[in-house]
Parts: C-alpha cells; sequence; structure tokens
C-alpha cells in the first residue's frame, strides 16, 4: 500500500500520532521524532517524505489557532527574525554541499543543549530590553544559516522566546507561523526534487490524520499546562533536540 509494507504504514501513523501530540502540547519536535524513527525502518527519501504534507497542515492549525489576525499579529511582531531566517536560508542553501552537515549539526546541537541544560537548572539568561531587537536578528540569522544546510532552523527561535519570557501562547502560535513559512518552501522543494511523487504523496497525506489526531490531543494537554511546567517541558525538548543534533553529528 503506498509502496510500504502494512506494518511499516501502521507504525509510521503510531509515530506520526506520538509526534503531533508533541507538537500539539509544545510547539515543536515533531519533524525531529518522525525522521528519527522513521529512519530506523524506511528509505530516507521515504521518511523525509512522509512528513512533509503532516508537517505543512499541523503548523497551519498551529500558526492559526488564534485566528488570522493573531498569526497576523505575531509575524508583524516578529518580522525582523522570519525575515533573517528566509534570507538567510536562501543564502546558506547555496552552500549545502560545501559544508560537512556533520559539523553544522554539531555547533548547532551543541549551544542548544548547552542552553537548556543551564535554564533547567534554574539559571537565568533573559535578554535585557534594549538588546532585544539585536538579539532577534543575530538568532534568525543563525537559524537561517543552520537551516539552508541541514532543514534545522526552529531552535534559535526557541531559545530567543524562552529568553524573552514570551507567553505560551504567543511561543506556540510564533512557532507555527516560522515552521510554516519553512513548510511551504520545502514542500515546494521536494515537489520538485521528486521526494515528493506519485507514490509517496498520498501515503504522505494519510500521514496527516494521526498527526492531526496527535495536535488535537497534544492541543488540550497545551491548554492544561500552567507556564512554569509549560517552560520546563519546552526546555527539556529543546535539550533532547539538541542532543538528537549532537548525536548526529556524531555518527555521520
Amino acid at each position: 500500500m503506498f509502496g510500504l509494507e502494512l506494518w511499516e504504514l501502521a507504525l509510521a501513523a503510531g509515530v506520526t500520532l506520538f509526534a503531533g501530540f508533541v507538537k500539539g502540547a509544545v510547539g515543536f519536535a515533531m519533524p525531529m521524532i518522525m525522521i528519527s524513527a522513521f529512519g530506523s525502518f524506511l528509505p530516507k527519501e521515504t521518511a523525509l517524505a512522509l512528513l512533509i504534507l503532516p508537517t505543512l497542515v499541523t503548523n497551519l492549525a498551529q500558526a492559526f489557532r488564534q485566528g488570522w489576525r493573531a498569526a497576523w499579529d505575531s509575524t508583524r511582531r516578529y518580522r525582523l527574525h522570519i525575515s533573517m531566517v528566509v534570507l538567510f536560508l536562501i543564502v546558506s542553501a547555496q552552500f549545502v554541499t560545501v559544508i560537512p552537515q556533520g559539523v553544522m549539526y554539531f555547533i548547532l546541537g551543541a549551544p542548544i543543549l548547552g542552553f537548556a541544560l543551564w535554564q533547567l537548572a534554574g539559571r537565568s539568561m533573559a535578554i535585557r530590553i534594549e538588546h532585544r531587537a539585536r538579539v532577534e536578528a543575530v538568532l534568525g540569522i543563525i537559524g537561517g544559516l543552520y537551516g539552508g544546510v541541514s532543514g534545522i532552523w526552529g531552535p534559535p527561535l526557541i531559545v530567543y522566546l524562552i529568553s524573552i519570557g514570551a507567553e505560551k501562547k504567543e511561543t506556540v502560535r510564533v512557532q507555527g507561523v516560522v515552521f510554516l513559512i519553512g513548510a511551504v518552501v520545502l514542500s515546494g522543494a521536494h515537489l520538485q526534487s521528486g521526494v515528493l511523487n506519485a507514490e509517496t504523496l498520498p501515503a504522505s497525506a494519510v500521514m496527516v490524520v494521526p498527526a492531526v489526531l496527535g495536535l488535537w490531543a497534544g492541543f488540550r494537554m497545551q491548554d492544561r499546562l500552567d507556564p512554569a511546567r509549560f517552560r520546563r517541558w519546552t526546555l527539556v525538548l529543546l535539550a533532547l533536540s539538541g542532543l538528537n543534533l549532537v548525536r548526529r553529528a556524531l555518527t555521520l
């Protein structure tokens, strides 16, 4: 079915359900969970194809959960970060075959892991208001540079949102807006590359169902999390993201 064995399809759906739940609860980590798990039983191209449409649809739902006005307000408020991500993602994508991915994974993952562990230990790293625009731009540039080479541009944004103490709903919504932009670009790119084709596109569409079900359950969990617990779980997932990047760097 869709070029997959029935057990592969069922296992992929289970992974996607869980990844959707995590994304709904804290706003990110869905592609990381899916690609890490899919890679253990699916070819690389198939694993990538299966996550594309679920990522696109769930980011759309996440970005517009409070309505288009709230999404537009967040886009306008964080336009500096978003514009830097998009600009430098395009620039760095030209060097994807030149820069070793293992090096990029490590020098992104290690600082993120360190930041998350520092915060989990109860240390503060708040950004002073007079420096916010500068830090927002710099982290946008870092996200874009890494995104073009590795396909990962979310962690610097999450670091910024945690550091400025962004409110829970806004944190999740801004992530949705930024990730949605990337998901649209990713979908278009892989329609052209052939990763999304007549065989993998229907399979990716099927994965939208468990992704949305998981996302809905995760939203309910997010609504019940108080700000302190939401921040803690965000930091735990951020630490795992950094650890996963370091792992990938060391295994390439």
